[in-house]
This record gives structure tokens, C-alpha cells and sequence, in this order.
């Protein structure tokens, strides 16, 4: 599985490169080949990068081990609740996951419930043990690369949503993620006014962790 997984990325990586040398050379009718490129590579999808607050602090105050075990940590509480609303891990990289939905709605479930589980994990344990996550999250149409990568604004804005802008407990969203997302009582969105590139706006996640609503201020 793991060989046909990379003969299948190896194959679109060269494809896509074999592209952005024709776009390259002089002359060559670049919107023509953006098209190309679009058609093989575009799919929709809803993107999510996690984060772990004040990460880099504690790797600094308590060392790699430390490191290791929440990252170990993070990964066993979280991965189940991604399958369990099918979402599909692209990248693991320190304490950043970028995941795919294909299903907006339960890309948000998904975070609602990956914060609930974080909140479980954390009763009972000192502060340093605690896992406290940011998570951003965008939609809409994205060069996907094989199993491995993608490319696209929303793609960019969920990565600065969730890796740069969110505190701990936030979930943010971009207006693409908001305007596909159904309606339902389970949450509510907040305006923010860090937006990212490649956005037009990014909202707060007002959502219910137990009995109280939680919101960041």
C-alpha cells in the first residue's frame, strides 16, 4: 500500500513538473497550462491545520522528551477523532497536522470534538502536561499533488489561522468555510480582524465545550 501510495505521488509530482517547465519556456501560453493544471490536479476540499499552544516554550523549559511525549500524546487523543469523521491526514510535521475533509460540516464537528477530547485528556494533569490546540480551517478549490501535498489560498489561510493566529481552545475560519457551512445550533461564528491572505474574511468558532460556550477573548 505504502509503495503504491508513493508510485502514485512520484507519478504526479513529475506530471506537475513536467508542467511548470513548458509554462517556463518563452512563448508558451501559460494560461493554457494553468488550465492543464487545474483540471488534473484541482479538487475541493476543506482544509485543517492544527497547532499546539506555547509549544516552543515548553520544548525550551522541559526539554525533547518532553517534546515526544506530547506530540506522542496529541496524536493518540486526536487521529481517532479524524477517522471518526472521516477526515484524511496529510502531514504530520512537530505538532502541526494538516487534514482534508470533504465534508465542511464535519470538518467543524470534527474540531468541536478534537477540543473536547483535549479538554478530557487535560483534567487532572499540571499545566506542562496539559494539551491545549489552535485549529484553522479553509474551503475551497486546491491543487492536490498526489497523496502527499497541497497548494491553494485556502490552504494558506488555514495555515495562518491555525499555526499563527489561534489561541488555545480557538477554532478559525475562513468566509469559505462559514458560507458552506449548514445550518445548525450546535455553534454560532464571531468575526475576527486578523484575516489572512487569500481570504476576504476569518470568523471564531463559537461553540459549546461542555456546558458553556467558550470564546477566547
Amino acid at each position: 500500500m505504502g509503495q503504491k501510495r508513493a508510485i502514485a505521488t512520484s507519478a504526479s509530482e513529475e506530471r506537475l513538473e513536467k508542467l511548470l517547465e513548458e509554462r517556463l519556456n518563452p512563448g508558451s501560453n501559460q494560461e493554457f497550462i494553468d488550465k492543464r493544471i487545474w483540471d488534473l490536479f484541482g479538487e475541493t476540499w476543506c482544509v485543517m491545520f492544527t497547532d499546539l499552544s506555547g509549544f516552543s516554550r515548553g520544548v525550551a523549559k522541559f526539554g525533547i522528551i518532553h517534546f515526544l511525549q506530547t506530540i506522542y500524546e496529541s496524536q493518540r487523543i486526536l487521529i481517532p477523532v479524524l477517522d471518526e469523521f472521516d477526515g484524511i491526514l496529510m502531514k504530520d510535521e512537530g505538532d502541526s497536522l494538516m487534514v482534508l475533509f470533504r465534508n465542511t460540516n464535519k470538518a467543524i464537528q470534527c474540531a468541536i470534538h478534537m477540543q473536547k477530547a483535549c479538554k478530557r485528556y487535560n483534567e487532572g494533569r499540571s499545566a506542562e502536561e496539559q494539551i491545549l490546540l489552535c485549529v484553522g480551517l479553509g474551503y475551497g478549490k486546491i491543487l492536490k499533488i498526489g497523496d502527499t501535498d497541497v497548494f491553494g489560498s485556502e490552504v494558506n489561510a488555514a495555515s495562518k489561522l491555525g499555526e499563527d493566529t489561534a489561541k488555545a481552545w480557538e477554532i478559525l475560519v475562513t468566509s469559505a468555510v462559514k458560507e458552506n457551512a449548514d445550518e445548525t445550533t450546535d455553534f454560532d461564528f464571531e468575526g475576527i480582524s486578523e484575516i489572512p491572505p487569500g481570504s476576504d474574511g476569518a470568523y471564531r468558532l463559537v461553540y459549546t465545550l461542555e456546558e458553556a460556550k467558550w470564546v477566547v477573548l
